[in-house]
């Protein structure tokens, strides 16, 4: 099942996706009976969360709502840099594989919602596009073994790790500023409960922009698996429910297109996978 969050008549709630012949429609979980998505994530009730849904008929239709990010009350937003096995070849430094992943983490604010445009910001017009697939931890751990970690994930979601490429050499050893940039990047439609995927070592993602296709692959060329990220990060911090991971993007970004090829106002962005959906957004100048 997939679950929203949204605005809808000024009032912020969530609610599940549901298809019908005239388009996508929505329940209102929240207006039923409160709380968000990560009350029922660290509950361990997204099977109660799942039921009672299943029994509200749809308010919405997708015209009438704002989506959010799916997930508003996480605690961390962890990114795993160069994890396609590709991507890390298009870097042409004739590097080693690497032994461990790259990681930095995002803070919300640096993120909106589908179909809400990511902005650039004055001080620089290399915004760049990064299309990922996000895991949302559900039963949270320290220190978990990799044979248990698939069973903290409570679903998936996708990412349009907007980037600031210039920003992003501004020192000798982090990507912080230029990752954080405020509505840079994008997360959503949705969330899509675990149940629903057959396999994490499976899964395709795609990147358009304006149509044309810019980033092609699937998980099954990560360097470092769903599992591996989980049970990595849950060795020096501790994953609570809510947490999101984004696992990183593949090669065909537009730092990489000679001449480079960046974001501007107008563009369309959409990202594709694992079965999720589509996440899409626009681009705007910060004013």
């Amino acid at each position: 099942m997939k679950f929203a969050t949204y605005i809808a008549n000024n009032i912020l709630t969530y609610g599940s996706v549901v298809e019908t012949g005239n388009g996508l429609m929505f329940t209102d979980v929240g207006a039923e009976n409160g709380h968000d998505l990560t009350h029922w994530i660290e509950s361990n009730k997204m099977d109660e969360l799942k039921e009672l849904a299943s029994n509200l008929e749809p308010v919405y239709k997708e015209q009438d709502i704002a989506y959010q990010v799916p997930i508003l009350m996480g605690e961390k937003i962890v990114c795993i840099g160069v994890n396609y096995a590709n991507r890390n070849a298009e870097y042409k430094d004739d590097s080693a594989l690497p032994k461990y992943p790259s990681v930095f983490l995002r803070y919300l604010d640096s993120f909106v919602g589908h179909n809400q445009n990511m902005v650039r910001p004055p001080e620089s017009d290399k915004l760049d596009y990064e299309g990922e697939i996000v895991i949302i931890i559900g039963k949270g751990g320290r220190r978990i073994p990799r044979e248990e970690a698939l069973d903290h994930i409570a679903g998936l979601t996708l990412m349009n790790e907007g980037t600031l490429r210039d920003w992003v050499r501004h020192a000798k050893f982090n990507v912080t500023q230029g990752k954080n940039f405020e509505r840079s990047g994008v997360i959503g439609p949705w969330m899509m409960t675990a149940d629903e995927v057959i396999d994490y070592s499976n899964l395709d993602i795609q990147t358009r922009v304006n149509g044309e296709i810019r980033q092609n692959d699937n998980t099954s060329n990560l360097m470092f698996p769903f599992d591996f990220i989980i049970s990595y990060l849950s060795t020096f911090m501790t994953l609570k429910p809510g947490d999101m991971i984004s696992t990183g993007t593949p090669n065909g970004a537009g730092a990489r297109f000679d001449p480079p090829i960046y974001l501007k106002p107008g563009d369309i962005v959409e990202v594709e996978a694992a079965g999720i959906g589509i996440l899409k957004n626009g681009v705007e100048d910060e004013f």
